[in-house]
């Protein structure tokens, strides 16, 4: 979950001009926003703070350190962050530098624990998928059996449709074994960078293809990525949907203030289920809990059955959460306030819905919020249909033309 708290760097002679606050973003991750002058005496004052700040987490969570809100940034700063981020070149502090100038004094002297950002977006898209472990979260094993029973669970919901997937393919394509069939589906999911539940899914609701030498979908039109009104992803990162699905998540957070936030896309091979596909800021229990969601009580499920936005003020107070799993799953996350926006394609089917979560119970969006989430929807569901019927539908003709 989203924690956030401010720290003004002080000397023994007066208060600083530069402050400092702290955000956990994801259960790996924290920003440092650093925001006003940075001169010589606040970078000797920043210098301890990020010492102690660094000393304190350890190498457990990965830092990114946002100057996007400085005004000044002396040759004095640079040297403090050089020296102070150093030993972490195996893992480097992401730093998000907006302005032109800045990129180039990093460019041109670089810092090897530091690596420049354009933008948040793209700092945390840059994160890895999960943090390491602290020690203590180990301790007496009881914790990684609860991870490997939730890993086994995880993996049981995608190998019922990979299985049918390759039993298509052994039938289809009249290849020597379910090995043979997963190799063809593996190397077509590599090829075209498309998950392999995704490829699965998409083969085993996808029409039969015709004997024709055509392909198996002739005639389609293949069109470029649509050109986002919030989302920003650069046209040749619209091919990778992990990149796509990540960056929205974190974006979705950014601009709606939230300490946590889900994307759900529905899944037609597994029986229409909004499958989770991207999350910020929410524990693995809860997560399992809302992997593949069928209906109500969960907030998802109720938008996408309304085809409106659904808002949960209280997780304690509401009556279809307050005494089900998923409240308690959300409360033990540390969420009280729910928001669930459905994803809508043009012709009104709900394809998806993103989830926001806030840690205080009561509304905390507001208009401006919730018409960026709004806005942040609509292109998850122009995208989504883009990549559907253009990137699937290429890895499927290569399936088919391989098999």
């Amino acid at each position: 979950m989203s924690q956030e708290h401010v720290v003004t760097p002080r000397t023994g002679r007066r208060e600083l001009n530069a402050t400092l606050s702290v955000r956990r973003v994801t259960d790996g991750a924290d920003v440092l926003c650093l925001s006003g002058i940075l001169d010589t005496e606040g970078a000797t004052a920043l210098g301890h703070e990020l010492t102690a700040y660094l000393r304190t987490t350890g190498s457990h969570r990965r830092v990114i350190l946002d100057l996007t809100g400085l005004r000044l940034l002396s040759a004095a700063g640079i040297h403090v962050l050089d020296t102070h981020t150093r030993h972490l070149s195996d893992t480097p502090v992401l730093v998000v530098a907006a302005a032109p100038h800045v990129r180039e004094i990093f460019t041109l002297a670089p810092a090897p624990g530091l690596r420049v950002c354009p933008t948040l977006d793209a700092a945390l898209a840059a994160l890895p998928e999960t943090a390491p472990r602290r020690p203590a979260e180990t301790a007496e094993g009881l914790e990684d059996q609860s991870d490997e029973l939730l890993g086994l669970r995880a993996k049981a919901r995608t190998s019922a449709v990979i299985g049918m997937a390759q039993g298509v393919v052994l039938e289809r394509y009249a290849l020597a074994g379910f090995q043979a069939a997963f190799d063809l589906l593996r190397e077509t999911s590599q090829h075209h960078n498309v998950p392999l539940r995704v490829l699965a899914s998409a083969l085993v609701t996808a029409p039969r293809p015709a004997a024709r030498p055509s392909g198996w979908f002739p005639g389609r039109l293949r069109t470029p990525p649509p050109s986002p009104e919030l989302l920003d992803v650069p046209e040749q990162g619209a091919y990778d949907r992990r990149q796509v699905l990540r960056t929205l998540v974190y974006e979705v957070v950014a601009v709606t203030d939230a300490d946590g936030a889900e994307v759900h896309l529905v899944d037609p091979a597994l029986r229409d289920s909004l499958v989770l596909e991207a999350h910020s800021g929410l524990d693995a229990v809860y997560r399992d809990h809302v992997a593949e969601v069928n209906g109500p009580p969960a907030v998802c499920a109720r938008a996408r059955l309304l085809q409106r936005p659904v808002f949960v003020p209280d997780v304690t107070t509401d009556p279809d959460l307050a005494a089900t799993v998923e409240g308690r799953a959300a409360l033990a996350t540390g969420s009280r306030a729910l928001y669930a926006v459905p994803v809508l394609a043009e012709d009104g089917t709900c394809t998806g819905v993103i989830t926001v979560h806030h840690s205080r119970p009561g509304p905390w969006l507001t208009d401006v919020r919730f018409t960026a989430l709004r806005t942040l929807a609509d292109d998850l569901a122009r995208w989504n249909s883009w990549y559907r019927r253009t990137v699937v539908l290429d890895a499927l003709e290569h399936l088919h033309a391989q098999g």
